[in-house]
């Protein structure tokens, strides 16, 4: 199978210059259905789901390769080489933001910008660094997506979404989580809660904005700080918005901060 349709890879827009769209844990590509027609005029859209996500092939899915985040990376190194893609704007939510900073390790002509959506290198607290979670909050997480996934699914996303007014919007994730394969997820979950990519951040000289909301229990403000401080090149805007989806939750907001950044670097370069 090709990796096009191995990843469910769309590709549309009317510019030259490509702007790929990586979702986060539990989610598809049908997730940035708010920002991507903000840029379709002036970029070429390329969305995709993550292999065992949305409607990639999960017969592609392999533990020996996504048992690290390096696999999800290399299927985006690949699908970039498939439709001849360097020079890009790279958007990332969540731990594809950590993804995509190990993509642009992987070939370093990939992407010109990295936008990244509430990203954390590590959820876990450690010595002076505050990932948002203690070891053994990590352990009863796992523990319980193992032993009722479903119901975890349907208990966690009104927390990571935290906007109340708009229970939609929570239900939609959390119909997202139940709908993705729940032996996948389990080892999506424990690749992502595990990893430790904060030395990857200090070896990344990619100009990024950082999108760090407000209020995030999953990547609470000490982790954009501190994502914004290890990177050599990086702008830190902090959203009024809260959650941890602001691009589902406030897309106006998240709009608005990618565009001002991206005319930003255009006029320092011309």
């Amino acid at each position: 199978m090709s990796v096009l349709l191995r990843n469910n890879v769309k590709v549309f827009g009317q510019g030259k210059k490509a702007m790929v769209f990586a979702h986060g844990f539990g989610c598809d590509q049908n997730m940035w259905r708010f920002l991507w027609p903000a840029f379709e005029k002036k970029y070429k859209i390329v969305l995709f789901d993550h292999v065992g996500a949305g409607k990639s092939d999960s017969l592609a899915y392999h533990s020996d390769k996504y048992n690290s985040l390096n696999g999800y990376a290399k299927d985006i190194v690949e699908i970039c080489e498939a439709l001849s893609i360097n020079n890009a704007i790279f958007v990332g939510h969540s731990v594809s933001a950590m993804i995509g900073i190990l993509a642009a390790r992987m070939d370093s002509t990939l992407f010109d910008e990295l936008i990244l959506i509430g990203p954390s290198p590590c959820y876990i607290n450690q010595d002076d660094y505050i990932g948002g979670f203690n070891r053994t909050d990590i352990e009863g997480l796992l523990d319980s997506m193992d032993n009722n996934y479903l119901g975890w699914a349907r208990a966690i996303t009104p927390v990571i979404m935290a906007n109340p007014d708009h229970p939609e919007l929570a239900l939609e994730l959390g119909n997202s989580f139940c709908a993705t394969d729940p032996d996948i997820a389990q080892e999506f979950a424990k690749v992502t809660f595990l990893s430790d990519n904060r030395n990857d951040l200090r070896d990344c000289k990619i100009p990024s904005l950082i999108l760090q909301c407000s209020e995030d229990v999953i990547a609470p403000r000490e982790v954009g700080e501190y994502v914004h401080s290890n990177l050599s090149d990086s702008t830190l805007v902090i959203l009024n918005a809260t959650g941890h989806c602001p691009h589902l939750s406030a897309p106006e907001e998240t709009i608005a901060a990618i565009q001002l950044y991206l005319e930003t670097k255009k006029e320092l370069v011309e």
